[in-house]
């Protein structure tokens, strides 16, 4: 079992702003029901100001997922697109009091359904180009994600990669890869 915060429970139990925003302005989605986790988020926004006045979200998830989206959706909410993009997943995490380690990467998916809905809402959805090279097969993770993953959250190990993105967490055919990601990224200073 794992040992989840009060909130993290509480935002599970009853999370906020569940749902569909008809005729959103702005739709992000992210990961795959096939590895175990998506996330569709909503964003309603004042166009003079690009303000978010109503963020909802729909999920396919564990526990972390639907409270990470929950948490999400309450931090974004009132701030401006460009305040909203500050928004990192460790922020996320901390508004829950914390994540297990095995499942940071809810808080991530969050994050980056934001990414997409802003995307998709000034004209550029964000679309993986063939020159991204997946290294995670399992769980369709790109060498990029793994790299910005690990600057942005000061990860070192393939065990926290995994947390992270699930990269490496499937047949675990990638983790030599990652490995010299890791290396790469530490040795470049980013």
């Amino acid at each position: 079992m794992w040992d989840y915060t009060d909130k993290v429970k509480e935002a599970f139990l009853r999370p906020k702003n569940v749902g569909e925003i008809e005729n959103a302005d702005a739709v992000g989605e992210v990961g795959s029901i096939i590895c175990g986790d998506a996330l569709k988020l909503y964003l309603r926004i004042e166009r003079e100001t690009e303000k978010i006045i109503d963020a909802r979200f729909q999920t396919f998830g564990c526990a972390s997922a639907i409270a990470s989206s929950s948490a999400l959706t309450e931090l974004i909410k009132g701030k401006t697109l460009d305040q909203a993009l500050s928004v990192t997943n460790q922020d996320i995490a901390d508004f829950l009091d914390g994540l297990p380690a095995q499942k940071m990467h809810c808080s991530v998916m969050g994050r980056e359904a934001l990414e997409a809905a802003i995307a998709n809402y000034r004209g550029a959805p964000l679309l993986k180009t063939d020159s991204e090279q997946v290294v995670c097969k399992c769980f369709d993770v790109t060498e990029e994600k793994i790299r910005r993953v690990a600057i942005d959250n000061h990860l070192t190990t393939v065990d926290d990669i995994t947390n992270f993105t699930k990269a490496g967490g499937g047949c675990g055919e990638c983790k030599t890869a990652i490995e010299k990601i890791l290396l790469a990224v530490w040795q470049e200073g980013q």
